[in-house]
């Protein structure tokens, strides 16, 4: 599979191929639109716990959501029986929020065969398909032989953009509301100053979606064009607090962009330091 995406016609033919695992990577906090409410929980078939909330994160930093180390990704993932030749698809129950963290997370720790359900569960649910009201929690007891390498090109800190910030091969993504960008409206955290990282651009992740879905790779590609002007450019991705940045990443990703990179901190960390700059 070439896509990072696979489509739920392809799930349901492979829900019984013994080299897949099925992770929901949903989070309670849902925020830059409006959350899909279920009346009681509801997962497909087999699907596993992906907790990007409590478990994949690093637990001593101040900042929310920050990546974990490739030892708590390692001890996270051992549960679930991955082995080095798994398939690995991601969902959750917004149809595209949550999942790309969890797929950027595991692409990062140097998992490739990795993939994101296009539509997540709201698409599932949508073609009438079979859903189940529990996760599979059953831990493995087989020895993983996966191997976890961290790239850490493809997540950026505070200070290596602080010092690229004139760099003219670097554009910064912004994937929040153009009100929260431009600074009109207050920030949903306390002690964050409205406004925007210096030079970055505006996406809203909203835009890159069509409905529960991603849009097509041709429209993402035109989306692209029209805000990186030089193919070559390296982009890093930026939101609130590295959840919705991750979303325009997959986009680019599925427009045939490559040397992309997350703000891990986005601008939770960046707008909470009154020494960084803004705009």
């Amino acid at each position: 599979m070439q896509s990072p995406l696979v489509s739920t016609a392809w799930l349901a033919a492979n829900l019984q191929n013994d080299k897949l695992i099925l992770l929901d990577a949903s989070m309670a906090t849902v925020i830059g639109k409006e959350p899909i409410v279920y009346d009681s929980p509801c997962y497909i078939p087999g699907s596993h716990k992906c907790d990007l909330e409590t478990v994949l994160i690093y637990p001593s930093s101040s900042q929310p959501h920050t990546f974990p180390t490739a030892a708590i990704f390692a001890a996270a993932v051992q549960p679930l029986g991955i082995q080095a030749d798994s398939v690995v698809v991601i969902y959750d129950n917004q149809g595209v929020y949550s999942s790309p963290r969890a797929w950027w997370i595991f692409r990062t720790m140097g998992i490739e065969q990795v993939y994101v359900l296009d539509g997540g569960l709201p698409k599932w649910l949508a073609e009438n398909r079979h859903v189940v009201v529990d996760l599979d929690d059953a831990a493995t007891t087989s020895e993983s032989d996966l191997a976890v390498n961290y790239n850490d090109r493809q997540v950026c800190s505070c200070n290596q953009l602080l010092e690229q910030l004139n760099d003219p091969t670097i554009t910064v993504l912004d994937a929040r509301a153009q009100a929260r960008y431009l600074g009109q409206v207050a920030e949903p955290r306390p002690g964050v100053r409205a406004g925007h990282i210096p030079g970055s651009l505006n996406l809203p992740f909203l835009h890159v979606l069509d409905g529960d879905c991603f849009k097509s790779e041709t429209q993402l590609q035109q989306l692209f064009a029209e805000i990186v002007t030089q193919p070559e450019q390296r982009l890093v991705f930026s939101c609130g607090s590295g959840i919705t940045a991750c979303i325009i990443l997959l986009a680019a990703v599925i427009a045939g962009y490559n040397n992309v990179a997350l703000y891990d901190g986005s601008w939770a960390e960046w707008g909470s330091n009154p020494q960084l700059p803004i705009e």
